[in-house]
């Protein structure tokens, strides 16, 4: 279905951004704007829209908490190569909704600790508790992707992962955790033209990482490593979604629209008052 606010959808984007058998990321065009044909002033409309509904529902979602230990958590995922916009999808959509109920992590080069224990090690602490919004801006899917791509591991141990990964993520369902998984897919073209972005403005001088260039020299073996994550790890509990992220507004628009999804389906509820309303404000009115 599609989020209830946003009006301007012609299609399911749950539907049409799933990754299922067959799929062929070298297919999807990162400059599409698949179920959405109105443009950028629309897109604007909706995302604002999406946001007062995404704030309600993420309250009533940690509300519901406060009284239910097994209430759900929704876990996003964030993958994308370098400059794809996983910052912006956390400052415009998650941005939207009250800090308290949100927990974000984001995955960078393992510690010396972190690289004794196993690849998962680290992520488990980070799941998002019963009420929450979790958010993985970058996560375990780097020591598959980057790990491949930099043999990092070998390819048994590369192996192995993939049936971690699943077990992993078919283990936080089961615990009631929504796993909502999004590549942003960006043109190489375009990639370029941000990180010339911030070369061109002082402002930005501190996101730009010269490693950028030389991870850009792999681009064929990162979608290669994507391909195979989809191949491996979209299952019917926590399927991928592969958003066009050529165009920012668009990014943001879809994955919130996937998140509403989740939460919609979950319908979180305001929790009865356990007192009695009438006798309260009596003595309040009488205070």
């Amino acid at each position: 279905m599609t989020a209830k606010s946003q009006k301007h959808w012609t299609g399911d984007p749950a539907d049409l951004l799933r990754v299922g058998q067959g799929f062929r990321l070298a297919d999807v065009d990162p400059d599409a704007k698949p179920g959405y044909t109105k443009g950028k002033k629309r897109g604007a409309e909706d995302l604002s829209a999406g946001a007062d509904e995404l704030d309600e529902l993420q309250e009533r979602l940690y509300a519901q908490s406060r009284v239910d230990d097994g209430s759900p958590a929704v876990l996003l995922v964030l993958q994308g190569m370098d400059t794809a916009g996983k910052g912006g999808i956390v400052r415009h959509v998650i941005g939207a909704v009250d800090p308290q109920g949100v927990s974000l992590a984001a995955f960078k080069k393992p510690t010396p600790e972190e690289l004794a224990h196993d690849f998962l090690w680290r992520v488990e602490k980070h799941v998002p508790q019963p009420g929450f919004i979790g958010v993985f801006d970058r996560s375990h899917y780097e020591d598959v992707l980057i790990g491949r791509v930099r043999h990092l591991a070998d390819d048994a141990e590369i192996e192995r992962r993939y049936g971690a990964i699943n077990a992993f993520e078919k283990g936080l369902v089961d615990r009631g955790i929504r796993i909502v998984k999004v590549m942003l897919h960006i043109s190489s073209d375009e990639q370029k033209a941000r990180l010339a972005e911030r070369l061109d403005r002082p402002d930005k001088y501190w996101k730009y990482n010269p490693a950028d260039v030389d991870e850009r020299a792999l681009w064929p073996q990162y979608m290669d490593a994507y391909q195979t994550v989809f191949d491996r790890t979209s299952t019917p509990d926590a399927p991928w979604f592969v958003v066009p992220a050529d165009r920012k507004w668009y990014a943001r628009l879809a994955v919130q629209a996937l998140l509403l999804d989740a939460l919609e389906d979950i319908d979180p509820q305001w929790p009865a008052a356990d007192f009695d309303v009438a006798v309260e404000k009596a003595r309040l009115a009488a205070s």
